[in-house]
């Protein structure tokens, strides 16, 4: 099932990070670590009503924000940030739930917030060593923008990726 996560969520959606942190720490995926992302963050995103859970067994599988945030360095890429979008970002899954098509899900759900506010086109982020979502984000009809550092990030290089929705009538 996939909703809105609530402030009483974080402490899984915590523990999701953990687990996933090492993991991709080992692939060579340095974007996350012990200070990102935070209770914080979460927090944040939950208050603004744009972080979303996938929850198997009233467990938290994945997690993932859903907002209009964009980076003003996707211009790297060629993207007009001044065009609105879906922005997906935060995107895990638990390793435990790996493969049963969660991150998927999540990248659906992105779709039908942009459908539900009318706009058309979806972006999203990952690191360059993120080979798993580098792959899915294709799959589901996303075209490959450039790459781009992030300042925030510094030493990182991140793959952009978008998708325009048919536009409605």
């Amino acid at each position: 099932m996939i909703r809105l996560a609530l402030i009483s969520d974080i402490p899984q959606i915590m523990q999701l990070v953990k687990e996933v942190v090492p993991v991709m720490r080992a692939s060579g995926n340095l974007q996350w670590d012990d200070t990102y992302p935070n209770p914080q963050v979460f927090e944040q995103d939950i208050n603004e009503g744009q972080l979303w859970v996938a929850e198997i067994d009233n467990e938290i599988a994945g997690v993932t924000a859903i907002t209009t945030e964009q980076y003003p360095e996707y211009a790297q890429a060629g993207m007009d940030i001044n065009e609105e979008a879906i922005v997906t970002h935060r995107l895990a899954v638990s390793p435990r739930y790996q493969g049963r098509g969660i991150a998927a899900e999540l990248m659906q759900q992105a779709e039908i917030v942009a459908l539900e506010r009318n706009i058309p086109l979806l972006r999203v982020d990952t690191n360059s060593q993120n080979v798993a979502t580098q792959r899915l984000f294709p799959k589901m009809g996303y075209e490959f923008k450039g790459e781009i550092t992030l300042q925030f990030r510094p030493g990182l290089k991140f793959v952009c990726f978008e998708k325009r929705l048919p536009t409605q009538k």
